[in-house]
């Protein structure tokens, strides 16, 4: 049977996360109709990423250089479905929000897009504006979060991917490229409202103060993303707490 969508999920010293990760995206993959796979792309991990990946049944990919955007893409080259859903390591995707994602590449009007979207566990107080402010942000921008974009192969394709001159935020860069893309065929960029994608509060878990500033350096002065080391909050990995 004919693989019509790929779920590729960039990792990188995920072996703490990806477990549960894979488990609950089986689930979501079960329910639905359409054939589908997983690839994970390990982004030069030093844990068992790549093992608890195969464990699970995921295709495995490989990629040297330690780059978000380049996992993704990497990723995008081994898929075989006609629709591609990015997924972040530690995010839980619903079998309602895969269903309703891939309604809408189906339906003929939608070139891709994303959801709104929920962080788990218990946030500081100075932390809850964060999700708040992105989900306006990306309701009115029309900015899809980077722990899950959905898109048509084709307008992927088009657009050359996720760009590779940065090291965050390529998501806003990828959204912008793919609705300009969608405009002109009549496609839109469809921002899912409910359900939200679930993803880990973990940045604002550990050193929250530390991790919030970083956030709205990156804010401020859009070209940090430009560096890897100023763009260090989306390459620290997290323990879980025990």
């Amino acid at each position: 049977m004919a693989i019509s969508y790929s779920v590729i999920i960039p990792a990188y010293n995920e072996q703490q996360w990806l477990g549960p990760t894979l488990a609950g995206l089986k689930r979501a993959m079960d329910a639905v109709a359409l054939p589908g796979e997983v690839i994970v792309v390990d982004n030069n991990s030093t844990d068992r990423t790549a093992e608890v990946a195969r464990q699970h049944g995921a295709q495995t990919v490989f990629e040297p250089v330690n780059q978000i955007s380049r996992a993704r893409n990497a990723g995008a080259r081994q898929a075989g479905g006609k629709y591609l859903i990015f997924l972040d390591a530690d995010t839980a995707l619903s079998p309602e929000l895969l269903a309703k994602a891939l309604a809408n590449l189906a339906s003929g009007g939608c070139c891709g897009g994303g959801a709104l979207v929920h962080l788990d566990g218990l946030l500081p107080w100075y932390g809850r504006w964060v999700p708040l402010l992105w989900n306006r942000l990306s309701v009115r921008c029309r900015w899809a979060a980077g722990c899950f974009i959905y898109c048509l192969r084709e307008g992927f394709a088009a657009v050359g991917g996720f760009s590779e001159q940065v090291f965050a935020s390529e998501e806003i860069g990828f959204s912008r490229k793919l609705r300009i893309w969608g405009k002109p065929r009549g496609l839109a960029f469809e921002i899912i409202a409910t359900p939200r994608i679930v993803t880990s509060s973990r940045k604002m878990q550990d050193h929250p103060i530390r991790n919030l500033l970083a956030f709205c350096f990156v804010l401020v002065f859009p070209f940090a993303v430009l560096s890897r080391r100023l763009s260090s909050l989306w390459y620290h990995r997290w323990q879980k707490p025990r």
